[in-house]
């Protein structure tokens, strides 16, 4: 009886009042409001004759907000509308669809103006500047900005318009985005149909072109460009070459480096089996140490002239080798040597071969951007209620995609302008649990609200360092 007697004369009932049941949401749309992105999206979105019942920047950052907070579906909104006494109030469901559905014509390039604008601002408030990139534990030059491009798959459960078969024999959607590696911050995001390619070139340089406009100009002089092996084309190289040789005066004196996953081809094999055995040098793993079992060369010269006369000017191919993990599928020239090879491009020209190449296969954080943003409302994409707008789910997604970009940009934010040590480097579960889903009581005195965590909550005295430093940040004034 004594490990159930907890439970004796405990009852239930649903007549609580003054209780925030996410109380820590609150400080994500508050830094939204601070830093002064809900004040840019609503001026961005104003429409002649037409005057909402709801601020269509405000709907757009509770979508956000929401999506932050773990909500997966438009109906989640309702997640903030219970808070109406602490947030005011909050667009239904019914109002978070239209707004969607409005925004997918003509609103992408102002919202993305909006956001670019926000973002300067948020750069400039970074303690110490704008974060270094790091790599086997040190750190790439601080004016160097990071990108990495990816595409991934998101699976479609039900029929959604240009929902397609992907490459691996699913059903779905294959967007492509770019996340700042300095930051961790989604700059730019395109949803493209289920059968979309992995390196078709237009996509890539659109996305980021895109992504390229978010960065403040006093950091786009120097950028470097990270790419796996799947989305490599020699389009892609010749735009980011035209890039450093461009002469109009946005792109003067702009160095972009990139480094991309090169195929290993009969021609690549052909170079590796010439490699003499002393040219092969130490690897480095992600600590800076040397690895064990792998090792680098540069094959460049190696390479046919006629092959390297196409490429652009200054392109390296460096290869790396490493003995196969069990289970690793590979080619018959791996079985025949006993060794797995991979190879990469890069137009860096200084620097260590093993610093390079730990370099590019820091690119592999990027699936740490793409699995929160699954776990903050990419996963899933909205279906219009029974069919309420027709021929319109494609655009409606394509809007959820952009909110998706945004609460990645208010969690990065929040991590880079408030969160202290103990919360900082949460999973988006962790976090939820520690800080976003916290419970309070609100109370009013003296004509002023106080939001009251719970004394005996292990994670309070963070959540309220938290709150604290996204209330120190100024308004706009």
């Amino acid at each position: 009886m004594k490990r159930t007697s907890w439970s004796s004369g405990l009852a239930i009932s649903g007549d609580g009042s003054g209780v925030v049941a996410h109380a820590g949401s609150v400080a994500v749309r508050l830094l939204a409001d601070r830093v002064g992105l809900t004040e840019t999206l609503s001026t961005a979105l104003v429409r002649r004759g037409f005057v909402p019942g709801h601020d269509r920047g405000r709907v757009l950052v509770d979508v956000a907000t929401m999506l932050v907070a773990g909500g997966e579906a438009i109906s989640d909104i309702d997640t903030l509308r219970h808070q109406d006494h602490v947030l005011g109030p909050v667009a239904s469901p019914a109002t978070v669809w239209r707004a969607l559905d409005e925004l997918a014509d003509t609103s992408a390039k102002r919202v993305a103006a909006a956001r670019a604008k926000t973002r300067k601002r948020v750069w400039e408030l970074l303690p110490g500047g704008l974060p270094a990139a790091r790599v086997a534990d040190s750190t790439l030059p601080k004016d160097l900005v990071v990108l990495d491009v990816d595409a991934t798959i998101v699976i479609a459960h039900s029929e959604k318009e240009h929902a397609a078969r992907t490459f691996k024999k699913t059903f779905g959607y294959h967007p492509i985005g770019v996340w700042c590696d300095n930051t961790g911050e989604l700059l730019a995001a395109t949803l493209r149909p289920g059968n979309a390619g992995s390196n078709t070139a237009a996509d890539h340089t659109g996305v980021l072109s895109e992504a390229i406009a978010q960065i403040p100009a006093p950091h786009r002089k120097s950028l470097l460009i990270r790419v796996d092996g799947a989305g490599y084309s020699h389009e892609l190289l010749d735009w980011i070459t035209r890039m450093n040789t461009a002469k109009t005066s946005g792109r003067r004196g702009r160095s972009v480096q990139y480094s991309v996953g090169f195929a290993v081809t009969e021609t690549i094999r052909e170079a590796i089996t010439r490699v003499p055995k002393r040219a092969w040098t130490p690897a480095m793993d992600a600590d800076g140490d040397v690895r064990e079992h792998a090792d680098i060369v540069e094959i460049t010269g190696l390479l046919p002239k006629e092959m390297t006369e196409k490429w652009p000017t200054g392109m390296r191919v460096i290869v790396r080798r490493e003995h196969p993990h069990p289970g690793a599928q590979l080619s018959l020239f791996e079985h025949a040597d006993g060794w797995r090879y991979q190879a990469f491009a890069t137009n860096t020209t200084t620097g260590q071969l093993a610093f390079l190449e730990a370099r590019h296969r820091a690119h592999a954080r990027v699936e740490d951007g793409i699995r929160h943003a699954k776990d903050t409302g990419l996963g899933r994409f909205p279906s219009p209620a029974s069919g309420r707008y027709p021929h319109r789910e494609y655009g409606i997604n394509t809007t959820w995609l952009l909110a998706v970009a945004i609460a990645a940009d208010l969690t990065a934010w929040l991590r880079l302008l408030a969160l202290p040590e103990t919360l900082k480097t949460c999973e988006p579960k962790a976090l939820r649990y520690r800080f976003l889903h916290i419970p309070a009581r609100l109370t009013t005195s003296g004509r002023r609200r106080h939001l009251r965590l719970p004394e005996t909550w292990p994670w309070t005295q963070a959540a309220v360092a938290a709150f604290t430093a996204v209330m120190a940040i100024p308004l706009l004034t």
